[in-house]
């Protein structure tokens, strides 16, 4: 049975302790969770953020009820400890982890959807302290004497050209993570892409849901995380990219000798579909100059009149393949 509310404290940096409190009740339509702390909302998102990520290396996640977390006051600016306590007051409000005394936890974490616990910022570890790190709770599952939940999770990259016209053209990488979990509500919940704005993420969810879709096998079987090397950008050239990180992480494309270099969007991935971007020109211009020996770049069919002259040649005497393609698959 879930507990009506549970504390948790963590060390801040003056010695002081901080408070997090975590309840449950009803989800009624309401988020999944809900977080807040005084006079700091940008803050209240991190940690939604947070929680909502751990929660990735879970087997199982029932989204019955809303979980809500509050800190008592700010933390120091740039202060990160308190994650720890976060995650733990919202498994032990869920009864997912009940330890036998009160909960002193500070850590940090850049990978909480691996479970992975980086380290703390405590000068010195005072006797009952939960400090996250290789020095003490290096991940998750350690909690209650499982594996690192690191090795169920796969992921993979692929890269799509960001262009602007100017000197700081480059390509951009998309990393997708997956962990096999059974899925409970709507398959967008299952899919996180910390760092970047609503609009993105929105469309993120979008993607993979509908390419999964198409796929036939994909969809209410992972918790999925999804990171750009720059988390701001414009325009849909990221689509195929992402697809294509998507299905390597979850097995269902051959991998490249080297790197996957696509570039595509799609009003339709449901149907699988792969339609153009804008900048044929000055994207192949970029992906010849960044092409190396094995990689694979995939770029739209109805390019395939438009691409420059000699291009093709280019590509291959750089040791890369390319494919036109207007429908996803085995590429």
């Amino acid at each position: 049975m879930n507990a009506p509310a549970v504390n948790v404290r963590s060390i801040a940096p003056d010695g002081s302790l901080l408070t997090v409190t975590a309840t449950v009740r009803p989800r009624a339509g309401r988020a999944d969770v809900k977080c807040s702390v005084p006079d700091a909302p940008e803050l209240a998102a991190r940690m939604q953020e947070v929680v909502r990520l751990a929660r990735h290396t879970e087997a199982r996640v029932d989204t019955r009820e809303q979980v809500v977390l509050s800190l008592d006051r700010a933390p120091m600016q740039g202060s990160r400890d308190w994650e720890l306590a976060c995650v733990l007051a919202d498994r032990m409000v869920r009864g997912l982890w009940q330890p036998s005394a009160p909960v002193v936890a500070n850590g940090w974490s850049d990978g909480w959807e691996r479970g992975r616990i980086d380290g703390h910022g405590l000068r010195q570890v005072p006797v009952g302290v939960l400090a996250g790190g290789e020095d003490g709770l290096p991940h998750l599952g350690a909690l209650t004497g499982h594996p690192d939940p690191a090795a169920a999770v796969s992921a993979a990259r692929a890269w799509f050209p960001l262009y602007s016209g100017g000197a700081g053209d480059s390509l951009c990488w998309v990393e997708v993570s997956v962990r096999p979990a059974a899925l409970e509500g709507e398959e967008e919940a299952s899919i996180a892409a910390p760092g970047v704005d609503a609009g993105l993420q929105a469309r993120v969810r979008a993607v993979l849901t509908g390419a999964r879709h198409f796929d036939g096998r994909g969809l209410g079987q992972w918790r999925t995380t999804v990171r750009f090397g720059e988390e701001r950008f414009q325009g849909g050239s990221f689509e195929l990219a992402l697809v294509m990180a998507d299905r390597m992480a979850r097995g269902r494309e051959f991998l490249a000798r080297g790197r996957v270099l696509a570039t595509g969007q799609s009003s339709s991935w449901h149907a699988g579909r792969v339609e153009t971007v804008e900048g044929v020109e000055p994207k192949c211009a970029l992906m010849e100059r960044e092409a190396a020996p094995g990689d694979r770049i995939l770029v739209p069919r109805a390019w395939e009149a438009q691409l420059p002259a000699g291009w093709r040649e280019q590509i291959r005497l750089r040791g890369a393949t390319l494919a036109c393609v207007d429908r996803i698959g085995i590429i």
